[in-house]
């Protein structure tokens, strides 16, 4: 007919499928099946590290060595109900609260750290 256009054919004798007409129940299975992929690999992995550093956090005591999440190392002198102080260099004290610290570091870190040359 036209160049632009395109002539519709009706169907001889098949019945039009009628849209939605399908099973309910396998259209759920993908998004069913992406809510339960995401609690897997990011959700609960997630909540898991969240309690492991609020474990980390509440078990902090006087004379460990941590490393904040600003990459400071230091030896802890007082430990208070939210904040901590922080001895990073000799006679030099910072007040931090306890959730920037990042991770508990093994005895001797510090010295190992100052005596090293470059």
């Amino acid at each position: 007919m036209g160049f632009f256009t395109s002539d519709a054919w009706a169907a001889d004798g098949a019945p039009a499928a009628a849209p939605g007409g399908g099973d309910p129940l396998a259209s759920m299975i993908l998004p069913i099946g992406l809510i339960v992929l995401f609690y897997f690999f990011l959700i609960r992995p997630q909540s898991k590290r969240h309690k492991q550093h609020k474990q980390m956090v509440s078990a902090l005591q006087k004379g460990e060595e941590v490393v904040t999440t600003g990459g400071l190392l230091g030896k802890i002198t007082n430990v208070n109900d939210n904040f901590i102080t922080l001895e990073i260099s000799r006679d030099v004290f910072i007040h931090i609260q306890k959730n920037s610290v990042q991770s508990v570091m093994p005895k001797g870190t510090i010295k190992e750290q100052s005596g090293a040359k470059e």
